[in-house]
């Protein structure tokens, strides 16, 4: 398996999963905390298949990653290790360089999830010019009141609960979570601790300069910030940062993990059909725009 070397000599594991014949363009994908980029595979399955080329790398602390930077401990598995926070930004972007370097010319499409997503969000705010578009899944506006601070289970809180109910109403995709060797249930505030966490709030840039395409996608129950606090991030893409080109999908009866949930054939097809709207195939002049499934409403 491939793997770079970041600013702090932390050696990051990733896939490169090649696109099924012409490659129309690139995906980088980013995961979510105390998780790895081996829980995507549905969704690298359909990019792949409709001509996409997906790098997904195991962050800084996560996954194939943390377990060597933390010496085979499984339980230090979500801690960032030296440089924090800020280094797993800065090798991210170390990332997407090298991505564009073994892809020139093809389109960049950044897709984040949970803590992912607000690792793309920083991503775009530093180097709006490096993404052709970008997707945010399980989202939130990163700002005090609209990331929830409470405990992420606790509405689904029962004598026989697992802890992880929040992540999908299937109750096999949070047993795969407990049974993987690799995850955590470790709170983010608890791997990061405070001045971290903290960190990671900030507001969409103003005048991004550059009109990237967004989709947000969240489903109705997610509990980190569901779809007020994800609309309040759509509206401030729009009047803070300038950008025109802004969707959101809400998907009714689905938590946090929409990729793992029962509308997870939905929501693949709307994302394959928002970036065709916006990357064609090599082979065509254009790909007309496509309606979204209906189990998903813009909310709007």
């Amino acid at each position: 398996m491939p793997e770079f070397i970041d600013a702090h000599g932390i050696a990051i594991v990733y896939d490169v999963h090649p696109a099924q014949g012409d490659p129309r363009g690139v995906v980088q994908l980013l995961h979510g905390v105390g998780e790895h980029a081996g829980r995507y595979g549905g969704v690298i399955t359909a990019l792949t298949a409709d001509g996409f080329t997906v790098y997904a790398d195991d962050h800084r602390g996560h996954g194939r990653t943390g377990l060597r930077q933390h010496g085979g401990d499984h339980s230090r598995l979500g801690r960032l290790g030296p440089g924090g926070l800020r280094a797993t930004v800065a090798g991210l972007q170390q990332f997407t360089r090298i991505i564009r370097d073994e892809n020139p010319g093809l389109p960049l499409v950044l897709l984040g999830h949970s803590w992912g997503s607000f690792l793309a969000q920083k991503l775009l705010n530093a180097d709006p010019r490096a993404y052709d578009a970008v997707i945010l899944s399980g989202s939130s506006l990163l700002w005090p009141g609209d990331l929830n601070a409470a405990p992420l289970n606790k509405r689904w809180a029962a004598a026989d609960a697992t802890g992880v109910e929040w992540l999908s109403t299937d109750a096999a995709v949070g047993r795969a979570f407990l049974d993987d060797p690799l995850t955590t249930i470790v709170p983010l505030p608890k791997l990061f601790g405070p001045v971290d966490t903290l960190r990671l709030i900030g507001k969409p840039a103003r005048d991004l300069g550059v009109d990237v395409p967004v989709l947000l996608m969240v489903g109705r129950d997610d509990p980190v910030g569901g779809p007020r606090s994800v609309h309040r991030l759509a509206d401030a893409y729009r009047t803070r940062s300038g950008l025109t080109d802004v969707t959101t999908l809400v998907y009714p009866d689905a938590r946090h993990e929409i990729f793992n949930e029962h509308c997870a054939p939905a929501a693949r097809a709307d994302l394959l059909a928002w970036l065709g709207a916006r990357i064609a195939r090599r082979d065509a002049a254009s790909v007309p725009d496509s309606a979204a499934a209906s189990s998903a409403d813009t909310g709007e």
